[in-house]
């Protein structure tokens, strides 16, 4: 019987109408960590999530969640949304982890953060990059990614305009597909941005086909978790990265 808890746990900060994110972390968690999550608001969700509404739910007070997740006293709280701190520039971003630190006294990642971290782990500095978002948001992801010392070369996006939902809706054929349309020669990694957007199953395929690393936004805070906790176990099925855990 496989040991389900005890090792560590993983308090996640979830945007309330994401639905992929704790699937994701539930296929991904090794052996003895579990996963809890609290809601995060500040955002419509009925409007499309474009950098206002994105640095909107950035913005948003996170006291009551925080304290909600507490509850179970995690050792790391992951911040899991891309676009909240994209939208708003490495500062905010590295900020709002201090800030989620001094109020949970937990070690903490960002969702923003753990996709730097990764590219760094990999010594990748010119990337592809695909997401659900609209244009505005790509633009101020790649500028954020070029602060934080990578240059994109290819950038991939949908076809119209998705709403909350509907970026939680593209299922795995469709990540697939946008993660081809950011592979470029130069590019020495492909990243998937969203963590709402179903990249984990994608990860393997991807790979395999482009002969370089993939990285998703939900695979990245899980290895830089893991690595914040000492937990070195390879985690197969879900990119390169997750295989080489070093932290």
């Amino acid at each position: 019987m496989i040991q389900s808890r005890g090792r560590a746990r993983l308090g996640l900060l979830v945007p309330f109408t994401n639905s992929n994110l704790e699937p994701d972390f539930a296929m991904m968690q090794p052996a003895g960590v579990s996963c809890h999550s609290a809601r995060l608001g500040g955002y419509d969700e009925n409007e499309v999530p474009d950098e206002s509404q994105m640095q909107g739910l950035g913005a948003a007070n996170l006291d009551d969640p925080i304290h909600l997740l507490m509850g179970v006293k995690p050792d790391v709280v992951i911040y899991g949304c891309t676009s909240a701190t994209l939208t708003h520039g490495p500062a905010f971003d590295r900020a709002l982890a201090k800030q989620i630190e001094a109020a949970s006294g937990a070690k903490t990642v960002t969702a923003a953060g753990a996709l730097v971290h990764a590219l760094n782990s990999l010594g990748a500095k010119r990337i592809g990059f695909a997401s659900p978002y609209v244009a505005a948001i790509n633009e101020l992801a790649v500028e954020f990614l070029a602060s934080s010392g990578f240059e994109t070369v290819i950038r991939s996006e949908v076809d119209g305009t998705l709403g909350n939902h509907e970026q939680g809706a593209l299922d795995p054929d469709a990540v697939y597909a946008l993660g081809l349309k950011a592979d470029h020669p130069d590019a020495e990694a492909i990243v998937l941005s969203c963590t709402e957007m179903r990249g984990v199953e994608t990860l393997d395929r991807l790979e395999q086909k482009l002969g370089k690393p993939v990285v998703s936004s939900n695979q990245a805070m899980m290895f830089e978790a893991l690595g914040a906790l000492n937990i070195t176990d390879p985690i197969k099925g879900f990119g390169n990265l997750l295989e080489r855990i070093k932290g």
